[in-house]
């Protein structure tokens, strides 16, 4: 595997940097910056302390840590975060957007590892339109079982 640099910006360099914790790691841990209480049925979100200068042809997605909703009682009110290449200006923090579905407070503490990202490669396509698709229907969503 090659390694491919990639330009961050911390805003609170006390933070560690994002960091793989096992080679065989494919998502980097992102922390929270500062201490954030979400209400119960909230949705808030979570300063990470990085600005990522994503390389071109790559594309960065946000999920929470496996352990996030046990532990916190938090999800993503969307599923994942999509990052685009160019949201990278110098204030352009990367933030997870969490849902508090408990009905407690929960708070995430500086410094704890609440999200982590994937980079995936991308492919962009053109459209073409056509007035009919010659495949047969499969039935619709949960046609499947």
């Amino acid at each position: 595997m090659k390694n491919i640099y990639v330009v961050i910006k911390r805003f609170d360099k006390t933070l560690p940097l994002p960091e793989y914790k096992t080679d065989g790691s494919i998502g980097f841990d992102l922390v929270c910056r500062q201490e954030t209480v979400i209400r119960p049925f909230e949705v808030k979100l979570i300063p990470l302390n990085v600005v990522i200068k994503i390389p071109k042809g790559y594309g960065l997605f946000l999920i929470p840590r496996s352990s996030t909703p046990l532990k916190k009682n938090l999800l993503i009110p969307n599923g994942v975060g999509v990052i685009d290449q160019d949201y990278c200006g110098e204030n352009d923090e990367i933030k997870l957007p969490v849902l508090n579905f408990s009905k407690k407070d929960v708070t995430v503490t500086k410094g704890e590892r609440i999200a982590q990202a994937v980079f995936v490669k991308l492919e962009k396509f053109n459209f073409s339109e056509i007035d009919s698709m010659k495949e047969k229907s499969r039935g619709g969503f949960g046609s499947t079982g």
